[in-house]
């Protein structure tokens, strides 16, 4: 059975056992979509490369259109991962980013959107990589289904057991600063997998635009877990 469908059809379902991953009021709240493709001619590859200047251009741009949070980057092909050697391939760096970027402050409360059990979880401490990371296992009605959380704080990591149940909507985290989640302005990677594939504490989070079809069938789209109202997103 397709699993992207199996997937559709739990939400469908059971839509009362979805959470939030971060507490918004879509009234008040909005979100700013960030482009970070080639067509953003506002922000150079060497700002990204700049913590500081590419914090500031995150920051600058949410303040300009009144917005708390920032998303965007479902199969975004990017360029922005220039910054790091990590996304480096002789044949074909990485610039497909498979996950959801939810931008904001550190210290953000992160909540586990759905019941599941702690698969594993490290401290990515690299330039460029996830810092502090969680991954959540999830059995939706008899399909597996994996969560990463990415660009933690530290602290989210302590106390921390393999196997520990969690429930939805239960706080697991809050966002790291710079200095602790890989060197980026604060934000959160979220990503779905329907296989790890031997994996643990750790799942690539961007991936080769030439294998893009594959990675599909794997990586499905956070928004689907997020529904995040389209009415509250700007730009």
């Amino acid at each position: 059975m397709d699993k992207h469908w199996q997937l559709n059809n739990y939400i469908t379902k059971h839509p009362d056992a979805i959470s939030k991953v971060v507490a918004f009021n879509p009234v008040v709240d909005h979100f700013f979509h960030f482009n970070f493709t080639e067509t953003n001619t506002e922000l150079s590859g060497a700002d990204v490369a700049n913590t500081e200047k590419f914090s500031k251009y995150i920051n600058s741009e949410l303040e300009h259109h009144n917005c708390r949070l920032g998303i965007g980057g479902y199969m975004e092909h990017r360029t922005i991962y220039q910054r790091s050697v990590l996304f480096d391939d002789y044949e074909e760096p990485r610039t497909l980013h498979l996950g959801v970027d939810i931008w904001g402050p550190a210290g953000t409360h992160v909540y586990a959107p759905l019941a599941g059990k702690i698969h594993s979880f490290q401290d990515n401490n690299h330039f460029g990589d996830y810092g502090p990371t969680i991954i959540l296992e999830h059995d939706l009605d008899g399909l597996t289904l994996y969560s990463l959380y990415g660009h933690l704080s530290r602290a989210s990591l302590n106390g921390l057991k393999v196997g520990h149940i969690i429930q939805s909507g239960q706080k697991i985290a809050e966002l790291g600063h710079a200095d602790e989640n890989g060197d980026w302005p604060p934000h959160l990677h979220f990503q779905l997998m329907f296989d790890l594939q031997g994996k643990s504490g750790d799942y690539p989070g961007v991936g080769k635009f030439s294998e893009k079809e594959a990675l599909i069938l794997n990586i499905p789209d956070p928004n689907l877990i997020l529904q995040i109202p389209v009415a509250t997103i700007v730009g």
